[in-house]
């Protein structure tokens, strides 16, 4: 499959939704693009992390979430100069 993309004056070309489908890329992933003799490239995707592999990196030292009351107290502290 052939696809024509048009590029701005700024020197930047924009990606079909169809195509960063194709890619299987979204918002914030990366494409890998490798400059291949004759004027071609290659081009791959190179997916992010995605958002659920940040869940669990605010624990608490005691392993375990803080609560939302432990978190307001903690907030208040700092904004008090408490330590």
């Amino acid at each position: 499959m052939s696809v024509i993309l048009t590029v701005t004056a700024k020197g930047q070309v924009t990606l079909r939704k169809d195509v960063l489908k194709h890619l299987g890329i979204g918002p914030g992933d990366q494409l890998e693009v490798d400059l291949l003799p004759a004027g071609r490239m290659q081009a791959r995707a190179k997916p992010g992390m995605p958002i659920a592999s940040i869940f669990g990196t605010l624990k608490a030292p005691t392993g375990r979430a803080m609560t939302i009351a432990e978190i307001n107290e903690a907030a208040a502290a700092g904004w008090s100069g408490e330590p």
